[in-house]
């Protein structure tokens, strides 16, 4: 029997990367569903080479575009209201991969439908991890976080029952492309030195989180949530290699560290837990790499991780969204050439910092709305801060 699989945001880097596992052996799934938001010519090429039946749409101009070229046998949608509609049954896995608070949405909503989940969306972990551990547990849902460093960690301590037996957990960082730029010259940078990471192939926004280094704040907060583990426990160690995704220390003494290529295919593909099925062609061990591992500490004086990271508590919050948010705006800025690079690190200390937000920190978030409101009420201060 075909497996049945759904992909929320198949058109963005984890969602291909999926895909092109996928066709090595088509015969075996049936994808129910595909998503995107704006590019709907991908969807076209995903639907012909998957016999795709179902798609989402979410931007109104581009769903009515792909209205005009769609094959008739395909279902199409401009919202995620139609899960009922498709899923008459549980599904076998699905990856949500949609970014930004756009995806804590039909993250939630798609739980209910599938037996697996695989979540690839920072900000849904973040900001609405505690709606969906309840939804996973209301609806039986296993769940495997997707990102390279948060997979390497569920592999490590999967079978450990008790994580108080846990010491230390290094997340590794690439340090990005301005590891080496002195503090000045961070200053003058352009977004297309910024979008030029040195391991990684990924998407603009990621790409520039992972040159501030915000990226790894982020997975800090996301692993304490997933894993139950206080912030305390967790070190950030620059590996310009992205050979290694992460070493923990139990307190036995014995470290277990979990290296392979700078693919996400890896960690993709093992979160399906479709083994038997699926093999992915790999490189040998790089013992060159093992041999130079290359571990340095963080200059906090050039990314002041330390800062943001002090005024995070180990219990959700609503402070999270207000981080998340405020982040994801002042990338769009740079992005946009409003802002220098060295301004987002700067305005988000700042606004963060604010009374107005740091109020928060003592509220969870119980609903949906609740991040929602939130992070609009981020966005609109910060468009009328720089008058956007």
């Amino acid at each position: 029997m075909k497996k049945k699989i759904a992909i929320l945001g198949s058109t963005g880097s984890i969602g291909k990367n999926l895909i092109n596992i996928l066709k090595q052996k088509a015969n075996l799934f049936e994808i129910k569903l595909l998503s995107t938001n704006k590019n709907y010519r991908e969807i076209i090429n995903q639907i012909t080479k998957l016999n795709v039946k179902n798609v989402i749409i979410k931007d109104v101009e581009s769903y009515e575009k792909f209205l005009k070229i769609k094959p008739k046998r395909v279902n199409a949608y401009n919202d995620f209201k139609c899960f009922d509609k498709i899923f008459k049954k549980k599904i076998d896995y699905t990856m949500s991969a949609i970014s930004g608070i756009a995806g804590l949405e039909p993250t939630l909503n798609i739980i209910q439908h599938t037996k697996h989940i695989a979540i690839a969306n920072k900000e849904s972990l973040i900001c609405g991890w505690n709606l969906i551990k309840h939804k996973l547990c209301k609806h039986d849902v296993s769940f495997i976080p997707a990102d390279s460093e948060h997979f390497s960690i569920w592999h490590s301590i999967n079978k450990s029952q008790n994580n108080d037996l846990l010491d230390e957990i290094y997340l590794t960082a690439s340090g990005g492309p301005f590891m080496n730029f002195s503090k000045k010259k961070m200053i003058n940078v352009k977004v297309s030195q910024a979008l030029s990471h040195p391991s990684w192939s990924m998407g603009n926004k990621i790409s520039i989180d992972s040159a501030t280094m915000m990226n790894k704040v982020f997975e800090l907060i996301e692993a304490k949530n997933i894993f139950n583990i206080p912030l305390k426990k967790f070190s950030i160690i620059i590996h310009p290699n992205s050979y290694i995704h992460s070493m923990i220390k139990f307190q036995n003494g014995m470290i277990k560290i979990v290296a392979h290529e700078t693919t996400m295919k890896i960690p993709i593909l093992n979160s399906m837990k479709l083994n038997e099925l699926l093999r992915l062609k790999t490189k040998k061990i790089n013992i060159k790499k093992l041999n130079n591992l290359n571990f340095t500490k963080v200059d906090y004086s050039k990314f002041p991780l330390d800062k943001i990271l002090n005024l995070i508590k180990d219990k959700t919050s609503l402070f999270d969204t207000v981080l998340v948010a405020t982040n994801d705006k002042l990338v769009e800025l740079f992005l946009t050439n409003k802002i220098k690079f060295t301004d987002i690190h700067k305005q988000l200390l700042n606004i963060i910092n604010l009374k107005q937000f740091k109020i928060y920190k003592k509220l969870a978030p119980k609903t949906l709305s609740d991040i929602i409101e939130v992070n609009d009420l981020v966005n609109n201060f910060i468009n009328k801060k720089f008058n956007n």
